[in-house]
């Protein structure tokens, strides 16, 4: 599983002319199995997306197909984590 963490390196109203083109790329790795979870910070200086199904090299490669990076407006920290407690309906979701 990797937490994909955001961060902008733009301004507020670019970001937000980038949102339509980001949230297909969400909905896409939504629909293809591999995004779980996404939200803003808050303050609004990025937004984390959980991740699961590929390795280390594929969640990179996907991070970097963000319109956001694209633009050169933000760029991504990938953290792997390796669930090992929690709620059960979640850590269900991970087996």
């Amino acid at each position: 599983m990797f937490l994909l963490v955001s961060t902008y390196s733009a301004s507020l109203d670019v970001m937000d002319e980038l949102l339509p083109a980001h949230r297909e790329y969400l909905q896409r790795h939504l629909d293809d199995g591999v995004f779980m979870l996404w939200g803003r910070q808050v303050p609004r200086t990025g937004g984390v997306i959980v991740a699961q199904g590929v390795d280390r090299q594929q969640v990179e490669a996907i991070a970097v197909d963000d319109p956001f990076v694209q633009a050169n407006a933000a760029s991504y920290q990938v953290i792997e984590v390796q669930p090992t407690g929690g709620l059960a309906e979640l850590t269900s979701l991970l087996a």
